[in-house]
């Protein structure tokens, strides 16, 4: 089976090459997501560098790219990767490791790329591409009063409601801290240094807890992110956490009555990695230094709402507004890294769910089972 294994990928690779003249291939996550990314800077930078780019989905993970390195048929470039694909693709040398202000532009007004990114990379092999929000929402045609901070999020006696809140102990433990009186921090520091003791811990559950248990609350709880603004819109809760390009795709896509609230949101992130002896590796190098440029990656942003790695698209988004591609939507106010939307924050900590998830995980089934 093994034999058989590598003998499809090798004759995947020949067919690959015989169709693309080994045009740079990059995998990623697919459906809006791709879509944005090869309409928003994968075909530009095609068409200016005169070169092909070719886009694939795939689930996730290294085991397709080790497979493909391991019967010697690497197929793949580029992929769209996790903080902890990057980590492991780097020390396993499936990935290239980068010298950031060399393999990358500057910002238009000189800053190196590593001083315009807007976060550090969690390795070498990692340069950032989009990032996200895990933040809350409302339906304003059924709360009465204007929600403004995550306490309001929590505040049952002033929002009457039950709450959509994500099944899992991820980002809901952070916000149950920042409710209850903790700064963020730089990027979060105060928060997961408390998350880091058991007495932050049971708080957060605790004040979780509370939450559902309240009889002017309560919570519902949703594992697929179109479930919130779904929930919202039918009336089964007022307020409800998700990601923020799902609450703009109902509100400007929909015209739905739905508003964002960024106070305590989490931003998340997403990463491309440049693989070692990829078939067009010259051009896919050539390719990535492009599509991370301040200008290309905001253009990712014409099409889906998730916010340019580097600090400098924000400027170009705002001289170029309405920036949206239905020619009447300004979308800084959008964006997560807007700073009007990072007043407070936290940078969802991939070492520490990496490090405490299982056992979180364990505590926070716990909790639930006793609601």
């Amino acid at each position: 089976m093994k034999k058989i294994s590598k003998l499809l990928l090798a004759v995947s690779f020949v067919l690959s090459i015989t169709s693309s003249a080994f045009a740079v291939t990059i995998a990623s996550w697919g459906g809006a997501y791709t879509e944005s990314q090869k309409l928003g800077y994968g075909d530009p930078t095609a068409k200016k560098l005169g070169i092909e780019i070719n886009w694939v989905d795939y689930s996730g993970g290294l085991s397709e790219i080790k497979a493909q390195k391991e019967a010697g048929a690497i197929v793949w470039d580029i992929i769209d990767v996790f903080a902890f694909d990057t980590i492991n693709g780097c020390d396993e040398g499936i990935f290239v490791e980068f010298d950031f202000d060399k393999d990358f532009e500057a910002a238009p007004d000189g800053t190196p790329a590593s001083e315009d990114f807007f976060t550090s990379m969690p390795s070498k092999c990692a340069v950032g591409n989009i990032l996200y929000s895990w933040n809350y929402a409302y339906n304003s045609d059924n709360v009465k009063g204007t929600p403004k901070t995550i306490k309001d999020f929590f505040n049952t006696k002033k929002f009457p409601g039950k709450r959509a809140i994500y099944k899992s102990a991820l980002t809901n433990l952070e916000i149950a801290l920042a409710a209850t009186g903790t700064k963020p921090g730089k990027g979060g520091a105060n928060i997961y240094k408390k998350l880091n003791t058991e007495a932050g811990v049971q708080k957060a559950l605790d004040t979780i807890k509370k939450l559902c248990t309240d009889p002017k609350g309560g919570c519902v709880f949703w594992s697929a992110g179109a479930q919130p603004p779904e929930l919202l819109m039918s009336g089964e809760v007022v307020m409800a956490t998700g990601w923020n390009g799902r609450f703009f795709n109902a509100t400007v896509g929909e015209g739905a009555p739905i508003v964002q609230v960024w106070d305590a949101q989490g931003l998340d992130y997403e990463y491309f990695a440049l693989v070692k002896g990829g078939p067009d590796h010259e051009n896919a190098k050539k390719a990535l230094r492009m599509m991370t440029n301040t200008e290309m990656l905001a253009g990712s942003a014409k099409y889906i709402a998730y916010a340019p790695w580097r600090k400098s698209s924000i400027k170009v988004m705002e001289a170029g507004e309405p920036w949206y591609k239905d020619g009447k939507t300004n979308m800084v106010p959008h964006m997560p890294t807007a700073p009007a939307n990072t007043k407070n924050y936290f940078l969802v900590d991939p070492f520490f769910w990496a490090d405490n998830g299982t056992e979180l995980g364990e505590k926070w089934e716990a909790m639930k089972a006793g609601l």
